[in-house]
């Protein structure tokens, strides 16, 4: 009985003295437990202000970054305590100091392009040329892509494309090309117009004459085309595709198109079925 008392109490002190095997692992896994706890519970108080900002209406993508970043630094701070509290470990701090100048050389050719992700996630959450949400349009091995940005990660940055793909790219290679941001191009609505021109008359003339008259028109931000959209034996029906800044321009813009459309139309001998 005296033997097992001696061989508890020997463990107990083992265990609680960094500097034997055992006290090595179990302070280890002490520190692991609480950098766990600690960055859990960072997590779920982020999570709880990001749902009450989204519901706001403020932009979650900085938070959530810099969420990333603190569950991080928390781990590096749980092993440089570990790293003080164990003297095998301490002991080492010189040697380490003294060998940090070829280390970091080493490390940072090793981990260039992650160290370089990380720099280029921080840059795109200081500059913001997007955010999670906004419809992006970028260059991939694939082509032009377009996609909704869904996460901004400590090395990655994730779209969601339409037909459900997810495009996962490097923060670098985002941060150096040029995206488009598509979320920022203000809505325009459309007030393009249709004419049913008459069998006979100059289809390509009065295609023309369509274009250059929304070209020429102030209050038209967007001009696509002018179309044949239906042919019967009466004539061809052309429909001009256009687009206006403002909301309530629209109905004044058609007016003027047609109207001036006429005109030009009677001048040069085009007739409307």
């Amino acid at each position: 009985m005296t033997n097992l008392t001696d061989k508890m109490v020997q463990l107990a002190s083992d265990l609680t003295n960094p500097k034997t095997l055992i006290g090595a692992a179990f302070y280890a896994l002490i520190t692991f437990l609480v950098a766990w706890f600690v960055g859990r519970a960072v997590k779920v108080a982020i999570h709880r202000y990001l749902d009450r900002t989204e519901k706001a209406g403020a932009d979650p993508t900085g938070i959530r970054f810099l969420a990333k970043l603190a569950c991080l630094a928390i781990y590096i701070l749980a092993f440089v305590s570990y790293a003080r509290v164990v003297p095998a470990l301490d002991k080492l701090g010189t040697t380490w100091l003294a060998g940090m100048g070829v280390a970091s050389v080493v490390i940072g050719l090793a981990a260039q392009s992650t160290l370089g992700n990380v720099i280029a996630g921080i840059s795109l959450i200081l500059y913001r040329p997007f955010k999670i949400g906004d419809r992006v349009q970028v260059s991939a091995p694939t082509g032009q892509e377009t996609g909704v940005v869904i996460s901004i990660d400590l090395g990655y940055t994730v779209l969601r494309t339409a037909d459900n793909r997810l495009l996962v790219i490097p923060n670098s290679n985002i941060a150096s090309q040029t995206s488009v941001n598509l979320s920022l191009i203000p809505p325009r609505t459309p007030c393009g117009v249709s004419l049913y021109v008459a069998a006979g008359s100059d289809t390509v003339r009065a295609r023309q004459i369509l274009l250059d008259l929304a070209k020429a028109h102030q209050k038209i931000a967007q001009v696509d085309g002018c179309y044949v959209t239906r042919v019967t034996a009466k004539g061809a029906i052309l429909t001009l595709a256009a687009a206006c800044a403002a909301a309530d321009a629209a109905p004044g813009v058609k007016s003027d198109l047609l109207e001036s459309a006429r005109k030009q139309f009677d001048t040069e001998g085009i007739k409307l079925a």
